[in-house]
């Protein structure tokens, strides 16, 4: 491959057919090229090609690109509209984009970019954010969502003439390229997924358009520190920030990218002919294009997160208590006491990345001491209240006498608001983190000893050096429990479904003062008898929101755990995926409405997986009789099966095995990005089968794979397109009883 760019940058090739032309052995690479081609007519006993021929040819790779992104825009966008009803993950993703559109404070598991160009294509749309998108609804009159829906759908779009772009700078032939194109065309669970308003097409447009970039900068090994070579450097890394600022599953992309630049730069390290210096210089290139360039791009995506969302909305909860004061129209701070005192109503955030508000409930824990149980939650209501009372030891509350201020050193009760029972700890284990101790619900005012007491160490405060009061929002304490020495944490591990997967409360003895899990403020603050403050002046800094909604996002995220009291219909496991076990109804089945079926186009996935192993057992093959002494291939040969047949194996394995692995809940859609790497597998391995026969058994091959990609793209399109009137009219596409498309 390396030397082929060579020769064309010497001006032995102009017309760029050495890039699609395998080497012949022992042909003089002076001759030139023109020489070459009548030759090989006079051979071949060819006659002069026609002027329309010669110019096809020589403009194939503008023309067939146009025509395909043609056919993509017809396949993508025709009756895009028909359903007029908020479709499967339209109620997520369409709600997100409203929230961004009136600029109210929400929380996702996934990045915001892609949210954010959901909000963006209502504006454009000119929606005002008012519908709720719930599913199964009918869009108002006012609300554009086939322009919402076209919006979405151009991402899947740019994946077409990205795809046959890739499959060139592979070094596939021709007829490989349009396999390749034509099989990203024609997938039809693709089709469908780019017709909603969800985050799909995006992800998959950005994982195209890296390993597009990424194969771009791979022919540039040559041309290093070239202002083209730093270009595609800089497009790769840009497509990196991209993808991972659309889902996290952008960070699969992002290992295949980082694994071909360890092995890159261990290539490097090995050539002892280059200068420290320059390897140095590589080194310090890719850190800042494929780290530093993607982490920016990712840290822009949450600075407009934050700075677009600047109302109190349904996400308070998830942000730090000072990064909520300063939100238009929140409670939080507005009119509360600044200090602290006996006999106030608080509640009180964790400070860890990702931390919620102390919560109690009626319910009690199943084993242990079977008292009530105690956790941490991030939505509000009264279950997060609590009482500061004194402890067992000093005179009673009494609200007529003057305030009693709490500060550093104080030993209190907190008394549970709605259920009268003190936080408690005792020498039990933790019900998840057993080397921790279980807190509870216990008692009452009465009823209790000393292990209902919490003694307050403060950690820091943002508005004052003073540390013999506790103020709101800005002073950071610890809560010990003086009679076993350990802390109050809450450390985002998640409880069982018996505690609503809410986040486990222990008491921890490690005594840490720098454990941020250990560290609480007071949020919500009510009391009558303390004159009202504005804690809310003091901001919160925006590395700090940074990180804590990326961590509140992964622990989201990762309880995300099938239920094993509910049943999911739409849900499936990791094996059904490459063998197309299961399809997805994308909406309800009553023969009155349209109904959409997630459901790829069969061949495609069948000979894609079986490619898979196929690659993998040719390249065994090629490796022992290298191993036995055989030299089968050229150089170059073994380059292309390294890059163009490998690197997409490793890029499918990166994308399938971590579903394989995490025990969150998994749909359809989730092999979407690792199936086009299966794609371009099947495409290097017809390519690399055929590519040496002759030109009757080649057109044969890709005739019929043509033929039969395009069929069943046909065949099944009205799960695309949309299937109106009675189920059973379209009876014939349920080759399996897994495929739920009639019953």
């Amino acid at each position: 491959m390396a030397d082929q760019k060579a020769t064309v940058a010497s001006g032995t090739d102009p017309n760029g057919q050495g890039l699609r032309q395998r080497n012949v052995p022992g042909t003089p690479v002076t001759v030139p090229v023109q020489q070459v081609e009548v030759d090989e007519k006079k051979i071949h006993g060819k006659k002069q090609q026609s002027p329309v021929l010669e110019f096809l040819d020589e403009w194939e790779f503008i023309i067939a690109p146009i025509i395909f992104t043609a056919l993509a825009f017809f396949t993508r966008l025709y009756k895009i509209g028909l359903s007029p009803i908020v479709t499967w993950d339209e109620a997520h993703f369409g709600k997100f984009g409203s929230h961004y559109i009136k600029r109210e404070l929400f929380f996702d598991v996934h990045p915001p970019l892609g949210k954010i160009l959901v909000g963006l294509s209502g504006v454009l749309a000119g929606y005002n954010g008012s519908f709720e998108f719930k599913s199964g609804e009918t869009y108002p009159e006012e609300l554009n969502y086939t322009f919402m829906r076209a919006f979405n759908a151009f991402w899947g779009i740019l994946c077409i003439p990205l795809a046959y772009f890739t499959a060139r700078e592979l070094n596939l032939k021709r007829p490989a390229v349009w396999l390749v194109t034509l099989m990203v065309l024609c997938e039809n669970s693709y089709t469908t997924i780019s017709r909603f308003i969800l985050l799909d097409s995006m992800l998959l447009f950005g994982t195209v358009a890296t390993v597009f970039c990424w194969s771009k900068f791979h022919r540039q090994q040559q041309y290093s520190f070239d202002p083209e070579w730093f270009f595609w450097l800089f497009m790769t890394g840009l497509s990196l920030g991209f993808v991972c600022s659309i889902k996290l599953v952008g960070l699969f992309v992002t290992a295949l990218v980082g694994l071909y630049t360890i092995e890159d730069l261990w290539n490097k390290f090995g050539n002892t002919k280059m200068p420290i210096t320059t390897l140095t210089a590589h080194v310090g290139a890719r850190v800042v294009g494929l780290i530093v360039v993607p982490f920016l791009v990712y840290l822009f995506s949450f600075a407009l997160h934050f700075a677009i969302l600047t109302r109190s909305g349904p996400g308070d909860a998830q942000m730090s208590s000072l990064f909520q004061a300063n939100l238009e129209g929140s409670e939080i701070g507005r009119n509360s006491p600044l200090e602290v005192a006996i006999g106030s109503k608080v509640t009180l955030k964790n400070m860890g990345y990702g931390g919620g508000l102390l919560h109690s409930h009626v319910q009690t824990y199943p084993e242990g001491s079977n008292q009530q149980q105690v956790t941490c939650y991030h939505h509000k209501d009264a279950n997060n209240e609590w009482w500061f009372y004194p402890n067992r030891h000093d005179a009673d509350f009494n609200p007529e006498e003057e305030p009693r201020f709490i500060g550093d050193g104080s030993v209190v009760r907190l008394i549970h608001t709605q259920t009268g029972r003190n936080l408690h700890s005792h020498d039990i284990a933790a019900p998840v983190t057993k080397s921790h101790k279980e807190v509870s619900s216990y008692g009452n005012l009465t009823v209790g000893d000393e292990k209902d007491h919490w003694q307050i160490e403060v950690v820091s405060d943002v508005a004052s050096r003073d540390r013999s009061r506790v103020r709101t929002l800005t002073t950071g304490f610890r809560l010990k429990h003086p009679s076993m020495g350990c802390y109050l944490r809450a450390g985002n591990v998640n409880l069982p479904q018996w505690g609503f997967k809410q986040i486990e409360v222990t008491c921890d003895k490690t005594n840490n003062p720098r454990d941020t899990f250990t560290h609480w403020n007071i949020e919500a603050h009510t009391n009558e008898k303390l004159p009202p403050g504005d804690p809310g002046k003091y901001k919160s800094p925006f590395f700090h929101d940074f990180i804590h909604l990326n961590v509140a996002m992964m622990t989201s995220n990762n309880a995300l755990v099938p239920d094993p009291d509910k049943q999911d219909d739409l849900a499936s496991q990791w094996w059904q995926w490459p063998i197309l076990n299961v399809g997805l109804r994308m909406c309800g089945w009553d023969d009155k409405i349209v109904k959409y079926f997630l459901l790829g186009n069969p061949f495609i996935y069948w000979a894609s997986t079986l490619s898979l192993g196929v690659v993998g057992l040719v390249t065994v093959w090629y490796i022992l009789r290298w191993q036995r002494g055989f030299r089968d291939l050229s150089q170059e040969e073994i380059d292309q099966i390294h890059y163009s047949g490998l690197y997409p194996i490793l890029g499918w394995f990166l994308h399938y095995l971590p579903f394989v692995v995490m025990a969150r809940v998994t749909y359809v859609h989730h092999y979407y990005p690792a199936l086009y790497f299966a794609i371009l597998t099947l495409g290097f391995l017809v390519d690399f089968m055929v590519r040496t026969q002759k030109k009757a058994i080649q057109y044969a091959v890709y005739g019929t794979l043509y033929t039969i990609i395009i069929g069943l793209y046909i065949f099944f399109m009205p799960i695309c397109w949309g299937m109106t009137g009675p189920n059973k009219q379209y009876s014939y596409m349920k080759w399996f009883d897994t495929w739920r498309m009639t019953d």
